[in-house]
């Protein structure tokens, strides 16, 4: 027998994990707009500016900038998916979970993969991949800019784009948690395919995936010997469907679209290098006030990302409960992480419209109280004062 089901009524969070985050109201009313055609003009326009504003965030000249309609993996998906052919020679730096998920995306499609790793913590070194290169001359080189299943940023980017070009390798970048949060350089940086998820700094929902990519790239992607094997993520019609050609292709979500449009223009507005700024301030303010509420934080200090923060668990509290208690007492959502570190860390994001002060004070307090529950030693208030100094400090 049928019954009726109420009205939707999710709870109110504070999405602290490593996405999605809670985006800014005003790309929430973005994505209420009444919905357009896919090739309705007033629709088309707003493709066009979403690819010019795409470009400004990525810091790119590249024509073939826009979104594949799906999450950060599936931008990943696309550019292995439209570069490698059956037999290639893929070149994948590997120190976590992201890094792992190109290792089988490139085999799924034929890749012959090769790696260079590190410690799940640290990070590659860039001579560590040029020797790779000279061994295994591979066609493309895959990395993860910042590892969110760690928290670790990838340095010396620009160092291993002109490695690459050395050796004529492409460049391919996983990008999903740095894009709108810290520089994205991608011309600078000579990436030839770069792509981002909507769900982390660009703070708007999760559902597309920004991606950008040079000649080179396109090079490849047009003069393949043999099909691109996805049909839905096959960039050499993707890029037709986002062109004045408007080759119908798929059906672009459009509140989706008008919610990346919107996302995009609140970065360009705000400012590059200030929204950089605000992230750095904000992780470090988190991470000064988890040190002296005498938390561990994990992984290499040199390289960890500005907007996810990874805290060793106290001795005695645990993963899953604990998240719970502060998800129920305080409407706080951290993650745990996968693999190795699971039930040993958890990993903090203040991202796109939580990167505030406001955040880091919420996520402080709930964490003492429900830390000193499982009856961890934390002192109180001294997360929230060192923050509060670190995060003024910073303005001064």
């Amino acid at each position: 027998m049928s019954h009726l089901i109420g009205e939707l009524s999710p709870p109110v969070r504070l999405l602290c994990g490593t996405g999605p985050t809670n985006p800014d109201p005003r790309v929430l009313r973005a994505m209420g707009a009444p919905v357009l055609g896919q090739f309705d003009p007033a629709f088309t326009a707003i493709m066009t500016d979403v690819m010019e504003l795409g470009r400004q965030v990525f810091r790119t000249v590249n024509p073939r900038t826009f979104a594949i309609s799906g999450t950060g993996r599936a931008g990943m998906e696309a550019g292995i998916a439209s570069l490698v052919e059956p037999g290639d020679r893929v070149l994948v730096a590997n120190c976590g979970r992201f890094g792992d998920l190109f290792v089988d995306l490139a085999t799924r499609y034929g890749g012959i993969v090769s790696q260079v790793t590190a410690e799940w913590g640290k990070v590659i070194d860039p001579q560590q991949i040029d020797a790779a290169l000279q061994r295994t001359r591979p066609k493309i080189v895959a990395v993860v800019h910042g590892e969110t299943s760690t928290g670790m940023l990838q340095p010396m980017l620009d160092e291993i784009g002109r490695t690459c070009r050395r050796h004529e390798a492409l460049l391919v970048v996983d990008a999903v948690v740095t894009l709108g949060g810290m520089p994205v350089d991608t011309d600078a940086w000579q990436i030839d395919l770069g792509s981002a998820g909507t769900q982390k700094c660009i703070g708007c929902p999760s559902g597309m995936a920004p991606i950008t990519y040079g000649a080179r790239a396109e090079e490849v992607i047009t003069s393949r010997k043999t099909p691109i094997i996805s049909n839905y993520l096959d960039l050499a019609q993707l890029q037709r469907y986002w062109s004045p050609e408007r080759l119908n292709h798929h059906t672009l979500p459009t509140s989706m679209t008008y919610g990346l449009h919107e996302a995009l223009r609140l970065i360009v507005n705000e400012g590059l290098e200030a929204r950089w700024t605000r992230h750095q301030r904000t992780g470090d303010a988190l991470k000064a006030g988890l040190e002296a509420m005498g938390i561990q934080l994990f992984g290499d200090p040199k390289h960890r990302l500005p907007m996810i923060t990874a805290m060793m668990l106290p001795e005695g509290v645990p993963d899953e409960e604990g998240r719970a208690r502060l998800l129920e007492e305080f409407g706080v959502e951290v993650a745990t992480s996968f693999g190795p570190l699971r039930g040993r860390i958890w990993r903090i994001g203040t991202m796109g419209y939580n990167a505030e002060l406001r955040t880091v004070l919420t996520v402080l307090t709930a964490l003492e109280h429900v830390l000193r529950s499982f009856y961890a030693r934390v002192p109180r208030g001294a997360g929230v004062d060192e923050a509060r100094r670190v995060y003024e400090r910073a303005a001064s």
